[in-house]
């Protein structure tokens, strides 16, 4: 299945692009990308990154062909 991943902020500089597809096996977890992705961007500070799913923060949710991934950094509202 191909998804589009999205970065933002400091993750988009770690990955040195704010976007790419990727083909993903069927039935990889959030989780699972998640831990792939900061892997291979080098990015240390795994528990203040939050992902969205086709722009919803519910990280429980199956990953599905066409789906959009977005990869978002710490942000502080006010």
């Amino acid at each position: 299945m191909k998804v589009c991943v999205k970065y933002f902020g400091m993750i988009a500089e770690s990955a040195g692009k704010i976007e790419e597809v990727l083909e993903l096996e069927q039935g990889l977890s959030i989780k699972e990308l998640k831990d792939q992705q900061l892997k291979k961007y080098q990015i240390r500070d795994a528990e203040s990154v939050q992902i969205a799913v086709n722009q919803n923060l519910d990280n429980e949710v199956e990953l599905k062909d066409g789906d959009e991934v977005a990869f978002l950094p710490p942000f502080a509202g006010g």
